[in-house]
């Protein structure tokens, strides 16, 4: 029988999300869906001494921004629970007991303090990183090299203890990747990893295998960054005896920078000017503000779009899609294997499409915010009206007011480079005999305001661009824009006429 589908995003509450990690916790929900299955959402808060106020509800709105929605976790419950590791802290020991017992863990008694003298002697003698592993195993405080009685003794006095892994020497460990095929890693270049604390907590090592085993994933899509990790894992599931219920594995690619090599990170924004958390984050030490796509002006579905792209491809041309048909066309073996190069631009471009159809109602709902917090008051249903005119010639929610502006006030400064380039001498006498053509005008339809416009020009032997430039630069201090009639038509005649007067614009 077909395990069912489960599959958990289960970052650590150390910071802010990083958009990687969302677009893992993506590819986790489309799978998901795609197959009928749960998602689940774990804490993963075994280190608390990297714990950071704040970053587990940052965590949580940051998916609810982005539409992922979750079947279990912190936040919602289910038969699975608690779903914050720090409060399954009862469930690791006696795995970590019987890793022991089975011979496949030991207890280390080392302090940091002798650790860090054999490191210092390894560097004198080799260029090799002294590691804690097959060759140096016994030759250290554990209860490898120990009496039986010692061990008891010393934990019975509460003596500081790890207890790690026994790595088997000179073995294959072999893993199907989903996205990678075969990996195989030799049991010589690991190192015997901590798996359980003397305070009670269990790394992560230890804690996500179990948490894994006991909350039936049968997928762990998670990034490359654990992909060293992963014959360790295998081992552990191997030795608990939960080989055949293992689950299978997909290492996503990393998201790259947009130039040069290497992982895409907080610097490489703060650096280039572009966000790379979801959500704003206010840093609880420091107070620094971090900046994040939601108040950069982006629509969520446009970032998650965008996020998709970003190391898969659903080989089409097809490059608009919503969540639940991202959730019908995402495959794991349409995943990259290689790194994905971070594309900001393209990220615009993903955010200009989905406001270009997004409903001129609800995208009037973000200028309200604008217009309301400089104190302008709008007649119902005319912002609605200026973002149908204007949503085509916007990237990001952040340059509606700019963009809008003088269909709320009259321009308080003018495109300088239109002046330089349109604005003759002869330029006022025009704007003035246009303006006294337009007095009689009822404004009602765009279409008589372009008629009159047309007619003026023929009667006055002028060409389109000595007069529509200048119009469009008194009226809206602007170069470009909407239809200027359309302009007119909808700020009305009082405002056009009033603009169109040397002293409103003054030179």
């Amino acid at each position: 029988m077909t395990k069912p589908v489960r599959v958990r995003f289960a970052p650590s509450p150390t910071g802010p999300l990083h958009i990687g990690g969302v677009r893992t916790a993506l590819y986790n929900y489309c799978f998901a869906r795609q197959h009928g299955g749960s998602f689940i959402l774990r804490i993963e808060d075994t280190d608390q001494t990297r714990f950071v106020p704040g970053a587990e509800q940052y965590i949580v709105d940051s998916l609810a921004w982005c539409g992922i929605k979750f079947d279990e976790g912190v936040h919602v419950g289910g038969p699975f629970g608690p779903y914050r590791q720090s409060e399954r802290k009862a469930m690791y020991k006696p795995y970590a007991e019987q890793l022991v017992r089975d011979g496949f863990a030991y207890y280390a008694f080392d302090t940091p303090e002798e650790l860090e003298i054999r490191r210092e002697e390894q560097k004198k003698i080799s260029h090799d990183t002294f590691q804690y592993d097959s060759k140096t195993r016994m030759g250290l405080n554990n209860s490898l090299t120990m009496e039986a009685s010692e061990v008891e003794q010393l934990l019975a006095e509460g003596k500081h203890y790890v207890i790690r892994i026994k790595i088997p020497a000179n073995e294959q460990v072999h893993l199907f990747d989903l996205i990678r095929g075969d990996v195989s890693m030799d049991t010589n270049t690991l190192d015997d990893k901590v798996l359980f604390k003397s305070d009670g907590m269990p790394t992560y090592h230890l804690a996500n295998v179990v948490d894994d085993h006991l909350m039936e994933v049968s997928h762990v899509i998670r990034g490359e960054e654990w992909l060293p990790s992963a014959p360790l894992h295998v081992l552990l599931y191997r030795f608990l005896g939960w080989a055949d219920s293992m689950p299978k594995f997909a290492h996503l690619p990393l998201l790259l920078k947009p130039e040069g090599n290497g992982k895409l990170s907080k610097r490489d924004g703060d650096r280039l000017g572009f966000p790379v958390f979801p959500l704003q984050w206010t840093d609880p030490v420091s107070a620094e503000v971090y900046s994040g796509y939601r108040e950069s002006g982006y629509l969520p579905d446009a970032f998650i779009n965008f996020l998709a792209f970003l190391g898969w491809n659903p080989g089409t041309e097809q490059e608009i899609f919503s969540l639940e048909e991202l959730s019908q066309a995402f495959s794991l073996e349409k995943v990259h294997k290689a790194g994905a190069k971070f594309d900001f631009e393209k990220g615009k471009w993903f955010n200009q499409q989905y406001i270009k159809e997004k409903d001129d109602a609800l995208l009037a709902l973000y200028l309200d915010k604008e217009i309301q917090t400089r104190e302008i008051v709008a007649e119902p249903g005319y912002t609605t009206k200026v973002c149908g005119l204007i949503k085509e010639r916007i990237m990001l929610l952040t340059e509606l007011w700019d963009a809008t502006s003088y269909f709320f006030r009259d321009p308080a400064s003018f495109d300088l480079e239109t002046i330089k380039k349109r604005w003759k001498p002869e330029t006022p006498g025009i704007v003035e005999k246009l303006r006294l053509a337009f007095e009689d005008a009822d404004f009602r339809e765009p279409a008589q305001l372009e008629e009159i416009f047309k007619n003026f020009l023929e009667a006055n032997q002028l060409n389109t661009g000595a007069v529509l430039s200048p119009l469009r630069l008194v009226v809206t201090g602007k170069a470009g824009g909407p239809g200027m009639f359309d302009i007119m038509h909808l700020i009305g005649k009082e405002a056009t006429l009033r603009r169109m007067k040397p002293e409103a614009y003054g030179f």
